[in-house]
């Protein structure tokens, strides 16, 4: 719990009011962003990420100009968005906040770029979901700072160049791979976050704790970490939940026992699968046998949507050693098998698991 001899600064009581005024109202995204770092010093984890984009936020002030364009990419809730803000709040400018499915159209993203001042720092999530034209349209903006706006149609169309202050774009972005080869190249910085440890997630949780002021103990707040999936954002949301249960069921400190019930209660085990990751695992190994399973076969089997087994379940399962993606579908491995307490089927009594991953190409 927060130490009441401790003097905050005029920045933090103003930070901690932000957070209490969001509690009373029951807003969760509001304390969910009232508990991002505000500065790379509070950033936790990340250590190369952070040191590379000090180096890059640095030299961009002592130049007095923009900093080079970033590109995040990695999981969700690895603190892109956060990185985003911090730029910004580093570089003390405006964010102006946008997402690549919003940008339909070239016209949508030279109306934004438009309204931009001179080193502004535009954030768009999501970035590789953005439309052709957009893209075509952001490299020379990215570039040249400067669009060109098409009036009229066919042989009588016109291009107006139009100037756009300096500004910094950051992109964020689940899947890199998605992202033309022309619109990475001009990002001049890029960076991919890493999953954290569970050390880190661990102080992550302390932190929180004390702006929430959640009293909690040392082993209380190692389990947390180590079912958040390496995931600031879920061990940030499985604190809050830990605290409701100890509020209302045990003295409000957060013990390990406490936690512990807390997390079972949620349905989340020692290994931080949830309800859908144990459902997915089920099938596959009670179901059908182990695998080979495609995708849209588990999505039904589970009555889910195949996207969200394939982005949210299937990620951390692969990650885990739990199941495995081959050419001919999803494979529980042997550790799916142990996890759910039973054996794996036999070739005619043999030693081998009926379905061993090892022995097929990805």
């Amino acid at each position: 719990m927060s130490d009441p001899d401790v003097q905050l600064s005029a920045a933090e009581e103003a930070h901690l009011e932000r957070l209490t005024a969001a509690e009373a109202e029951g807003d969760e995204r509001a304390v969910e962003a009232a508990l991002r770092p505000r500065t790379l010093d509070e950033v936790i984890g990340q250590g190369r990420v952070r040191a590379q984009l000090g180096l890059v936020l640095e030299a961009a002030r002592r130049r007095e100009r923009a900093p080079d364009h970033v590109l995040l990419s990695g999981p969700p809730g690895l603190g892109k968005t956060t990185l985003a803000m911090i730029i910004a709040s580093e570089m003390t400018t405006p964010l102006r906040l946008t997402s690549g499915p919003a940008i339909t159209h070239a016209g949508d993203l030279a109306a934004i770029l438009s309204g931009l001042n001179d080193g502004d720092v535009l954030f768009v999530d999501e970035i590789h979901r953005m439309s052709r034209p957009a893209e075509e349209m952001l490299y020379l903006a990215m570039e040249d700072f400067r669009v060109d706006v098409v009036i009229g149609k066919g042989p009588g169309a016109t291009a107006i160049p139009l100037e756009i202050p300096p500004f910094t774009l950051v992109g964020a972005t689940t899947r890199a791979g998605l992202l033309p080869g022309p619109l990475r190249d001009r990002f001049g910085f890029t960076a991919h976050l890493e999953f954290y440890e569970a050390h880190e997630l661990d102080e992550i949780v302390g932190r929180s704790a004390g702006l929430l002021g959640v009293e909690l103990t040392d082993s209380g707040s190692a389990e947390i970490a180590s079912r958040s999936r390496g995931t600031p954002r879920i061990a940030n949301r499985l604190l809050r939940r830990v605290r409701d249960y100890a509020q209302v069921r045990a003295d409000g400190v957060v013990t390990l026992d406490v936690a512990r019930k807390a997390l079972d209660l949620y349905e989340v085990d020692e290994s931080g699968l949830d309800r859908l990751d144990r459902a997915v695992l089920d099938v596959l190994c009670r179901r059908f046998g182990g695998g080979p399973v495609g995708i849209s076969t588990l999505a039904v089997a589970v009555g889910e949507e195949r996207e969200t087994v394939e982005e949210v379940a299937e990620p951390f399962l692969v990650r885990s050693g739990l199941l495995a993606r081959t050419p001919r579908g999803r494979v529980a491995t042997r550790a799916a098998w142990e996890h759910l307490g039973e054996a794996p089927p036999r070739d005619d009594g043999g030693d081998a698991p009926l379905f061993d991953p090892s022995s097929l190409e990805e």
